[in-house]
């Protein structure tokens, strides 16, 4: 049955690949993040640290039978749009008190996180028939590269206009991303329940 099938060493191999490198780039965008009190920084921070433990719950429902892989999805977009929410809490109380984000440091970190992240995409788009729990985890990368290209036009105008509101607006972008990327694949999830549950 394909339900219990073996996984291809080349689907393991990627999803450890993309988990190393999000735990990493997480690390990076919390010290950078904090240091330059910027609020889209941390908010990218906390998503690709969300998305670490995805890839680690769909490698762990990759040996096993598809409903843990929908499980695995599911928990996948439950954690997206808990992200989301405390990445709105963030942005709200930087708005109220005030911050000073540092926009070179944020075009830096942007950059350098954009590479990484579109090589994270490009790996798990090359993996053949990916299952729910697979494409859950290419829905966090696209969205971890999307946030990338904000952040960096976002430090432009940081620099450019001496104010945190592009920082503030990039953070939001991103809960909003998330939110969309979570429901996607909550749906996803659902309709491989309701396929499986009609064999």
């Amino acid at each position: 049955m394909a339900d219990t099938a073996q996984p291809s060493p080349s689907k393991r191999r990627t999803l450890w690949i993309v988990l190393i490198l999000n735990a990493g780039i997480s690390a990076a965008f919390f010290m950078v993040g904090f240091t330059a009190d910027s609020s889209a920084l941390i908010a990218n921070g906390v998503d690709n640290l969300s998305d670490a433990g995805v890839y680690l719950l769909s490698l762990i429902a990759l040996s096993q039978r598809k409903i843990w892989k929908t499980r695995a999805a599911m928990v996948s977009g439950t954690m997206l749009l808990v992200f989301a929410v405390g990445i709105l809490v963030d942005v709200g109380r930087r708005y109220i008190y005030g911050s000073e984000p540092v926009g070179s440091a944020m075009m830096l970190m942007s950059a350098v996180a954009a590479a990484i992240n579109y090589l994270c995409l490009r790996l798990l788009q090359r993996l053949e028939r990916p299952d729910v729990a697979l494409r859950a985890a290419t829905t966090f990368s696209f969205n971890d590269f999307i946030s990338n290209g904000g952040i960096l036009v976002a430090g432009a105008l940081v620099l450019w206009l001496g104010t945190n509101w592009p920082d503030l607006v990039v953070g939001l972008a991103t809960a909003l991303i998330a939110i969309k990327g979570g429901v996607e694949i909550l749906k996803d999830a659902r309709r491989e329940a309701r396929l499986a549950s009609g064999c």
